[in-house]
């Protein structure tokens, strides 16, 4: 069965997204209006458009970090569908352990933990065994080029690309149905952006559905099965 006829795992329904200036007198700053779009099992929809577009707000909405101000952002649990814009932080927090995983560009961990205990981690939260966690931080960490003379020391003690890798890891160690992707391959080169795009084709035979944004043009094409213009939800605001 190709992707998209199968129900969506992950889906924008007329969402709209604005900020609230306060220290600008209250104004109102739009972001998005109009966001409409699905993921599939086995696809990998790639958000484009300028930078300041919203991209980065749609995926933080779809992970729950933003609060939508109106529209649905529907998420496949299983046999039954959870709407992000209406769904208790509780339930949130759940869905994050079992069905979204998100790689920011940035890593955030508890410091002085090795890389490879922050990835194991990361592992046994989504539901794996602890010794099932253990060899996938060591597979994943040895793909992305990371030596092993590092997995014992902190993250914070890296440069800004073995951090990326450390992060990428951690989101694509579990077996999560839905992958949020921030930029994952911006402070990567081009031996382990190869190697990203390469986990991203793995997990879509495996039946993930990914959003994602990757400015690199090489990867962009590699990875998406669609692209979604997000400059056309921003077209919606003035109409």
């Amino acid at each position: 069965m190709t992707p998209l006829l199968t129900p969506p795992l992950l889906a924008f329904q007329d969402v709209a997204k604005s900020f609230t200036l306060h220290l600008r007198g209250g104004t109102v700053l739009p972001v998005v209006a109009g966001a409409t779009l699905t993921v599939h099992p086995g696809e990998c929809v790639v958000l484009g458009g300028a930078s300041g577009a919203g991209k980065s707000s749609l995926l933080k909405m779809a992970y729950g970090n933003y609060r939508c101000a109106t529209g649905a952002i529907r998420v496949r649990d299983g046999d039954r569908t959870v709407d992000l814009a209406a769904a208790a932080p509780r339930e949130i927090l759940r869905l994050r352990r079992t069905t979204l995983a998100y790689v920011s560009q940035f890593l955030r961990v508890i410091p002085r933990v090795g890389a490879r205990a922050v990835v194991e981690a990361a592992g046994i939260e989504g539901g794996l065994a602890p010794e099932v966690a253990r060899a996938r931080a060591a597979d994943l960490l040895a793909r992305l080029n990371m030596p092993e003379r590092l997995w014992a020391l902190p993250p914070a003690t890296f440069s800004g690309g073995e951090q990326q890798r450390v992060n990428i890891a951690r989101g694509l160690i579990a077996d999560r149905p839905i992958l949020l992707l921030d930029e994952p391959t911006a402070s990567l080169d081009a031996r382990n952006r190869a190697v990203v795009v390469d986990l991203v084709a793995e997990k879509r035979a495996a039946g993930a559905g990914i959003l994602g944004i990757f400015h690199d043009a090489d990867v962009r094409e590699a990875v998406a099965t669609r692209i979604v213009d997000v400059a056309a939800f921003r077209g919606a605001m003035a109409a």
